[in-house]
């Protein structure tokens, strides 16, 4: 799905309040909604557009990042937007409960109303970050890592219920069932239905008679993982990967969270990354510039020989194709660079003084006059 402005889906300022923002959600969601157009793609693209725009803008946070970065920035929080219809029900199933009167229109579609007996509430697992360092050696070919983590899972006693044996609970008195409490209001204008979340069973429908005496009713327990996680070849810090359905499981048995995984890469010992290329200084001594040299350097795949053209002076740029890091996703490459810098020694013997100034009444060991002395610093980067 093309991502649009979130602002201009709701058909909002930018300056809007979350009332406002709120207000405008409800009423996309009403014409859009799939119970009012069966069968219609294009009306569930846009449920599911207005139903991502109400979660970034309704959410201080995430606003705030797509303010100032776009979807890029909501996408560092972890939202990947809302893959299926169900997803959405899931996150706003009570949402028109607090505009009574339009309860009714989301009845038999998972969203309001249910028959009695059936759980209303679903408890979605909470995601998880993970933070993973990398060396620049693994971003250029990639890895596979095994992650130890700690999450929440069903507990195995109860098998996720949260009751003694997984058999004690009882139907709540309450809502009898149903998970929810209806109440009916008629007026000059209509009936308006309010429909809220039992308050007894917190929308499950059921109580715990005796609560498992290993999770003590909350239905999980904690469990030390070791997961696997392949990373691909090129990517950079910032960059994460979801883990779907691997995160915290969600209470009574609800549907689990996903692990983001977030890039970090580890400082180099000698290299410096400028995109998909990598930076190496090299220090040569005068000698190696003006007569040329053929020496050894490190590159990310073993050392390699590198040829010092004669007369190379000092910072000049050169470059090893294909030598540097992959570009994420495609089967580009970039280039190790290395800056060449002309070692001035700091201490000279006698023998050696008398070499230099040798040296330095030669034509050939001067500047020339025709470029002068003073250079302008030119981008090395392209």
């Amino acid at each position: 799905m093309t991502k649009g402005d979130y602002y201009e889906i709701l058909g909002v300022d930018r300056s809007a309040g979350i009332e406002d923002i709120k207000k405008a959600y409800r009423k996309m969601a009403i014409k859009y909604h799939p119970d009012r157009n069966p069968g219609n793609k294009d009306a569930e693209e846009k449920f599911k557009e207005a139903a991502e725009a109400y979660e970034v803008l309704s959410d201080p946070e995430k606003r705030k990042r797509y303010d100032q970065f776009g979807h890029e920035g909501v996408r560092s929080t972890g939202f990947q937007g809302f893959t299926n219809v169900e997803d959405i029900f899931r996150s706003f199933g009570d949402f028109f409960s607090d505009f009574g009167g339009f309860g009714d229109i989301f009845s038999g579609f998972g969203g309001g109303r249910r028959s009695s007996g059936t759980r209303t509430r679903v408890y979605q697992g909470r995601n998880l970050q993970v933070n993973l360092k990398l060396t620049l050696e693994e971003i250029q070919k990639g890895v596979t890592k095994k992650i130890k983590i700690r999450r929440m899972v069903p507990c195995s006693a109860c098998g996720g219920t949260g009751a003694e044996g997984g058999k004690s609970k009882t139907t709540c008195t309450v809502c009898s069932g149903a998970g929810e409490i209806r109440q009916v209001q008629r007026t000059a204008f209509g009936q308006f239905v309010n429909i809220t979340i039992c308050r007894n069973c917190d929308g499950e429908g059921s109580v715990i008679k005796n609560v498992c005496p290993v999770c003590r009713g909350d239905s999980r327990e904690h469990k030390e993982d070791l997961i696997q996680v392949k990373i691909p070849p090129g990517v950079s810090t910032g960059n994460y990967i979801t883990l779907r359905g691997q995160g915290d499981a969600g209470k009574y048995n609800g549907p689990s969270g996903d692990i983001v995984v977030l890039i970090e890469e580890k400082e180099h010992e000698y290299f410096e990354r400028h995109g998909d290329d990598i930076l190496l200084e090299v220090s040569i001594s005068f000698a190696q510039a003006a007569m040329g040299d053929k020496i050894e350097i490190p590159t990310l795949n073993g050392r390699a020989k590198l040829e010092i053209p004669a007369g190379i002076q000092s910072g000049k740029i050169l470059r090893m194709r294909s030598k540097g890091l992959p570009h994420l996703n495609t089967s580009r490459e970039g280039d190790q660079l290395i800056r060449v810098l002309v070692h001035t020694p700091t201490t000279l013997n006698s023998r050696e003084k008398e070499i230099f100034a040798e040296l330095a009444q030669s034509e050939n060991a001067l500047p020339p006059e025709k470029n002068g002395i003073f250079r302008k610093v030119k981008d090395i980067f392209h």
